[in-house]
């Protein structure tokens, strides 16, 4: 394998051939030249920071295949539909795929110089996949979302584990690319470990979004307070809302207020979701009104705020989302609205969050009935999974049973995809010959062939997508006919077609056992949700606490020390402490002594200093303000000196 040397004038000329760019964002050059000299590298960049640019360009500048895991099916088919229409050959492989396909995609990758094979985590175990990729010329791996692969991050994922297998199989040279957009410290040694780094190599921008100002806004009645607000600033805007239901109702509210509004949830076909994020995307809409399915691919660099209705279960799905605002660097706002019930709507998601281990265990029973699954068989197989039909046909309550799947999928029973619309798919089987000739003599349905092959490429070679609509328009026929001609085309042989579905997928990890030989580890259990917790009481400090720089709490829980942003609520309201500074040194003195060499609660802190409990509770919060002690997620108080 070839590597590159600094200064390596190849990137930016790849970068302008394909990209239109004539320089790298920051960040992106310094990872270029680190996996083309290499080396394993974990990139945390911003969300809308260009890490797919991060392994594009170095694996075209290099010889062989990118191998490119991702747990989001939508994104790597979006982004293989990016790369094809920049002339790069790519291609995707997910559980949604028949064996045929993906037999044909990894045929293609082996001998047909594609540069980029996009996978789904889950298929990287499958004894096809492991055959094949020994065959491939792999350049490159990258890891997208690589925070997945750490229990200790927000959103574990079990097939994620199976990644550091390709490192038994490929040659030891081949470098690994992991990338992230947020990830605690703890986090950032988990990925470089579990994925075997041959050394520790960190690159990473600053967490630091100078040009958002995080704002709380206390409001018991949001709706008014959302109207009244969108009604006197102006700009493009998100809003995120906990659910579907909800994500209409405040839309149909804003729009009936005379607000450019509409509304995006995944219960929303793909091509209303499609039209809905392009409307928004070149400003036919001012504002989206969304659940977290809203987010993926969005580039758009003059979104002025992004409001949440209701808080994130968690400081990196905060960040991430609020992280939408301001990537064209102008002043932007983040703004959480919290009320007093919020804090209870959160701590009651930890009960639904986890249900008991024997509910847990009635899930897996009645998926697998569901499936029609007997005992013993699975291991490896693939499944449609319609999840309101489940939770229907087993009159089971919806809440808990999506957590208890995803409890069973963390213990590595099962794997599931997201719901994907896959689209209509067609190869021809036959060659261009045969196909001349069936041609001939089929003069009514010669038409279709032509215009197929003439609005789409690669048909011989690999299974194409299509449109059923578009055909239907361009030949003048009714789509019912197309779809008609199509499957007469695959009964005869001449190709095979694939109609498009939407749906989810189930990968069961392991053969199907009897629900008493199902073992849920109860401490693996107790850990995950006391990681759950504590980060649901960082969200929670994150919107009460009002005596700490917004910014300064978002960057501590990330590992990062800085300076009072200047421009959230709290820094804004923020007036001079009003106590003499003599007493003030005391009082900080005989904190300081206090805390010294433990940690102490609030609670028991303030009585222990000999001041009045007025003082003593400004002065701490003084403290906190300015960095000379934290505060941990049990409200416990220790000495910090940090340097200004």
């Amino acid at each position: 394998m070839a590597f590159f040397v600094m200064g390596d004038n190849r990137f930016k000329e790849i970068l302008k051939q394909y990209w239109g760019h004539d320089s790298f964002r920051p960040l992106q050059e310094e990872i270029i030249l680190s996996v083309t000299s290499g080396k394993d590298t974990l990139a945390l960049m911003p969300t809308g920071g260009g890490k797919s640019i991060t392994f594009q360009v170095p694996a075209l500048a290099m010889d062989g295949i990118c191998i490119v895991i991702s747990p989001l099916i939508a994104l790597m088919k979006d982004q293989v539909d990016r790369l094809k229409r920049n002339g790069i050959k790519a291609v995707v492989l997910h559980s949604g795929m028949t064996t045929e396909e993906i037999d044909i995609a990894l045929d293609n990758c082996i001998y047909g110089d594609y540069k980029f094979l996009y996978v789904s985590p889950e298929r990287i175990s499958s004894r096809l996949f492991q055959i094949r990729v020994q065959m491939m010329n792999v350049c490159l791996i990258a890891v997208d979302e690589a925070h997945c692969i750490s229990q200790w991050g927000y959103d574990f994922r079990p097939s994620y584990l199976k990644i550091a297998e390709l490192r038994d199989i490929l040659p030891e040279n081949v470098p690994i690319l992991a990338l992230t957009a947020s990830a605690t410290p703890t986090v950032v040694d988990d990925i470089m470990s579990k994925l075997r780094f041959k050394e520790q190599n960190v690159l990473k921008t600053s967490f630091e979004r100078k040009n958002i100002s995080y704002i709380v806004r206390h409001v018991e009645d949001k709706l008014t307070y959302l109207v009244n607000t969108l009604s006197q600033f102006q700009g493009v805007g998100i809003i995120y809302t906990r659910s579907r239901k909800k994500c209409k109702e405040v839309a149909e509210l804003l729009q009936s207020k005379g607000i450019s509004t509409d509304y995006y949830h995944a219960g929303l076909s793909q091509e209303v979701r499609d039209r809905k994020q392009d409307d928004w995307t070149k400003d036919r809409v001012r504002i989206m009104v969304c659940t977290n399915a809203f987010g993926m691919g969005i580039d758009k660099p003059d979104v002025r705020f992004v409001i949440h209705m209701e808080m994130p279960s968690s400081i990196e799905e905060y960040f991430q989302e609020s992280g939408r605002a301001g990537r064209d660097g102008k002043r932007s706002y983040a703004v959480l609205l919290y009320t007093s019930t919020d804090r209870k709507k959160l701590e009651n998601t930890i009960t639904k969050k986890f249900p008991p281990i024997s509910q847990i265990k009635d899930v897996y029973e009645s998926l697998c009935n569901y499936l029609m699954l007997p005992l013993g068989d699975g291991l490896n197989q693939v499944f449609d999974f319609n999840f309101s039909d489940f939770v229907s046909k087993n009159r089971l309550p919806v809440i808990e049973t999506t957590n208890s799947l995803s409890i069973l999928q963390q213990e590595q029973y099962v794997e599931f995809t997201e719901e994907i619309y896959n689209t209509s798919r067609v190869m021809f089987i036959v060659n261009r010959d045969a196909l001349y000739n069936f041609q001939m003599g089929n003069a009514q349905i010669d038409s279709l062939i032509k215009i197929m092959l003439r609005s789409y490429t690669g048909m011989f070679s690999e299974y194409t997508p299509i449109n059923e609509a578009d055909l239907a328009q361009k030949t003048g026929m009714s789509r019912d006919q197309v779809y008609d001609a199509l499957v007469n085309l695959s009964i005869r042989r001449i190709i095979n077609y694939i109609p498009g579905k939407k749906t989810a997928m189930v990968v069961f990890c392991t053969e199907r056992l009897a629900k008493e030989h199902l073992y849920i580890s109860n401490e693996n259990y107790k850990a995950v949700k006391d990681r759950y917790i504590e980060r649901v009481n960082k969200m929670i400090d994150y919107a009460e606490i009002d005596t700490r720089c917004r910014s300064v709490m978002l960057l501590d829980y990330f590992g990062e020390v800085a300076k009072n942003c200047g421009t959230c609520d709290v820094c804004r309201n923020k007036s001079s402490i009003d106590i003499p500074k003599d007493v003030l040194d005391e009082i900080t003195d005989s904190v300081k002594k206090t805390l010294s060499d433990k940690q102490i609660s609030l609670h028991d802190l303030v009585p222990m200093i000999p001041f009045p409990s007025e003082d003593v509770i400004k002065v701490i919060r003084w403290l906190l303000d300015y960095n000379k002690i934290t505060m941990d997620s049990q409200h416990n108080l220790s000495w910090k000196e940090t340097e200004e």
